[in-house]
């Protein structure tokens, strides 16, 4: 069973672009102490990732419910529409090791869910325009990232995808973000420029045009997915290490997601890998973030971490921040609760761990 209707693809994405809430007028409780965002200021360690925020409308009524790092929805050099429905499937599992084959769906969300968008994108004269307004719109103590991604074309060569890169980061900061993200990591797409997390030489080549591309004072995160071994972490590390300043992790755990019915059964997603967001992420999250926490302490580097995965209340922030991570980023949460990040700050100040 789909969790979201079948109705038209088109239709349904420009609804959830035309249709975004507005701001809200609400007390949102402050955080003590001092919070950055890769060295910018911010007012505490609460952040949303690409997702969510399709448009900058979407981002100013999440800023108004107490997140302080809006990262806009990952955008392109052209237009590229959404993967078919179902894209957004609950699923039931424990917390997930990157190990699992397959993984049940179900009918209800019970906190994570199987995600397959395919990273569309609207068009750049859209997006552009759109980043600028928001920035201007946007509170002056709010951080509006950017996430981009390259497109790779047929016959397409590393240094075409690096270029392209390159031009979104370069269009985005002309638009005026205050940071750029690029996606390393989509496990819903086979093409490389999904996958280039997974090859440390690749992902520098990109890295080093997109840093050449945009201010040396532009904060700089590239976002990762889940990697659990050491010297696979330790390689992508160094070779980032002199272009970037942060990496988001962790970009979902991938897993084939299985659906049961009384008749058969089926693999959903043409069989192939989806990536699982949401609260069964959060064990692998954590254990990556003192990962690579411990390899840029041993290197003495100063890359900040941004943890995203599974977080849904306080006591789930402070266990990224203990794990290493200088700042944390709610998604599947928010969408199922637009004030999770007044509760997640209501519990802080009551001393929730």
């Amino acid at each position: 069973m789909s969790y979201l209707p079948r109705y038209n693809i088109q239709e349904s994405y420009r609804w959830n672009y035309e249709h975004a809430p507005e701001p809200v007028e609400v007390e949102v409780p402050d955080i003590s102490g001092e919070w950055f965002y890769c060295g910018l200021p911010i007012g505490s360690p609460l952040g949303i990732p690409a997702g969510p925020l399709l448009n900058g409308k979407w981002v100013r009524y999440y800023a108004s419910l107490g997140f302080d790092v809006l990262t806009y929805k990952t955008v392109r050099s052209q237009s590229r529409e959404c993967y078919p429905l179902p894209n957004l499937q609950p699923v039931t599992c424990d917390q997930l090791t990157g190990a699992e084959k397959e993984i049940p769906a179900t009918d209800q969300m019970q906190g994570s869910w199987a995600v397959s968008f395919g990273m569309p994108s609207s068009d750049p004269e859209f997006w552009r325009q759109d980043i600028e307004e928001t920035r201007n719109l946007l509170p002056k103590e709010k951080v509006l990232s950017v996430s981009v991604v390259g497109t790779e074309q047929e016959n397409g060569t590393l240094d075409d995808l690096a270029d392209d890169y390159a031009l979104c980061a370069k269009w985005a900061v002309e638009s005026g973000a205050d940071a750029i993200e690029t996606n390393f990591s989509c496990p819903n797409v086979c093409t490389s420029d999904g996958q280039l997390y997974q090859s440390a030489h690749e992902a520098a080549v990109v890295a080093e045009r997109v840093r050449d591309a945009i201010s040396e004072e532009v904060p700089y995160i590239v976002k990762i997915g889940h990697v659990a071994d050491e010297i696979p972490a330790a390689f992508l590390l160094e070779a980032l290490a002199p272009y970037i300043s942060g990496l988001a992790m962790t970009n979902s755990v991938a897993a084939i997601v299985k659906q049961t019915t009384t008749l058969d059964e089926e693999l959903l997603f043409d069989g192939q890998a989806r990536g699982i967001c949401g609260d069964a992420t959060r064990t692998a999250s954590i254990q990556q973030t003192e990962l690579f926490s411990r390899l840029i302490a041993h290197r003495g580097l100063t890359i900040a971490i941004l943890g995203v995965g599974g977080v849904s209340q306080a006591s789930h922030v402070h266990d990224y921040l203990n794990a290493g991570a200088d700042h944390v980023q709610v998604a599947s949460a928010a969408m199922v609760d637009p004030e999770i990040a007044i509760k997640i700050r209501r519990d802080w100040n009551a001393g929730s761990n």
